[in-house]
Order: structure tokens, then sequence, then C-alpha cells
């Protein structure tokens, strides 16, 4: 091999070594861009640095693991009417999927019963369950949003408790919830909210939904 021939072999290596080199911080730049912690919710925050300490103190527990906390909210929205127009589950769903932000489920009949025109595993209702993040997001909303534009709004009430710690909240119609576009809505529908808590008690978590905004009606 001639002394041209070598020099131009050695050139084409050094392009070629330097050209992967730049493209290696390209791609490792890619890679480590950072997309930015989504910030947690402000009740999500408030329940750690405030709500927490409050409880202790008021049930004077011994272990920060015996402070009770929210588990998850289920959101049920019934639809008899469906057995007669299944468009109208569509409508509900989309609704719902709306005011939870997130898309629900549909539930089914269990059994057929012929007085009501109903068959088994027929769509007769509406229904999603929030954990995490979006919980507490909604809670928020619920509480400083949603339930003061109830008309003659007094509170909700203190007997809603199932004996274990849960608490379920029934609301009239949709229409409460501003991302619901009054022109859209072709008829009015309810819907039930369930809070389920790892309260051992229904004062745990009476006092625990209190601390968290619940706007109970005073006694």
């Amino acid at each position: 091999m001639s002394k041209k021939e070598k020099t131009e072999k050695t050139e084409k290596k050094e392009k070629k070594g330097g050209a992967a080199q730049e493209a290696a911080p390209r791609e490792k730049g890619k890679a480590e861009r950072p997309k930015g912690p989504k910030e947690p919710n402000r009740l999500r925050v408030r329940y750690g640095k405030e709500i927490v300490p409050a409880l202790m103190k008021h049930f004077s527990y011994g272990n920060i693991m015996a402070v009770p906390k929210l588990e998850k909210i289920v959101i049920n929205m019934g639809l008899g009417e469906a057995v007669a127009n299944a468009k109208i589950m569509d409508v509900a769903v989309d609704e719902l999927a709306r005011i939870a932000g997130q898309r629900p489920v549909t539930t089914k009949a269990k059994k057929s019963i012929a007085n009501f025109k109903l068959r088994q595993n027929m769509a007769i209702g509406a229904a999603v369950t929030l954990r995490g993040e979006i919980m507490f997001e909604f809670l928020d909303r619920l509480t400083s949003v949603v339930l003061p534009r109830v008309r003659d709004f007094r509170g909700v009430s203190t007997r809603s408790f199932d004996g274990r710690g849960n608490y379920t909240l029934g609301l009239r119609d949709q229409l409460i919830f501003p991302e619901i576009d009054y022109a859209k809505v072709d008829k009015i529908r309810g819907m039930n909210v369930t809070i389920v808590t790892t309260a051992r008690s229904d004062d745990e978590a009476r006092e625990l939904l209190k601390q968290l905004g619940m706007p109970f009606r005073q006694q």
C-alpha cells in the first residue's frame, strides 16, 4: 500500500470517528431531555403537611401509619332508561368521563327481570374509580368548586357514612360540574359519589373529610 493510500485511509477513519462522537452527544441529549416533574395536587400536599399531624393530635395516634387516608373515589351513574334507548349510554359515558377526567366503564345487569324488560348483561349504568393524584384533584374540585354551585347549598349530610369509614354523597344533576355544557345536555342525570377511606370508624372518617374540606352541614 502506497503512502498516499495510507493517508487517505487514515483521514476516512478520523472523519468517521468524529461523526460518531458528534452523533453520540445528540442521542444522549435527546434521551436525557427532562420532561419536568408534575406538581402534586394542592390537597394532596396539604394532607401530608397539615392534615396528618392534625389527625395524629386529635386521635392521639402513636404511629403515623394509623392515620386514615383516602383509598379511592367511586362515581356511579344509574341509567335505567338505557333499557329502552341504548344511545343514552354513550352520552352518559361521555359526560361522566368529562366530570371524572377518566374513562368510565359500563355496568351491566346481573340477571334478567321480565317486568322491567331487562335482560342479563344489558348495560344499565356507568361507573369510574379514581385513585392517586386524579382522586385528590377530583375531591378538591368537588369541595371547592362544584358543591358551592348547588342552589341553596347549606352543607352535605353527616349521616351518609356506612359504619366502616366510607361516605356516599348523592348529586341530583350533572349541571353543577363546570365541565358539562348546559346547551348539550339532553336530560338531567344524577350520580352517587362514594369516598372510600382507611378509617376504622365513622368519627375518624368524618374528621378526615372535614379536614380535607368537605362542607358538612352544621347540626
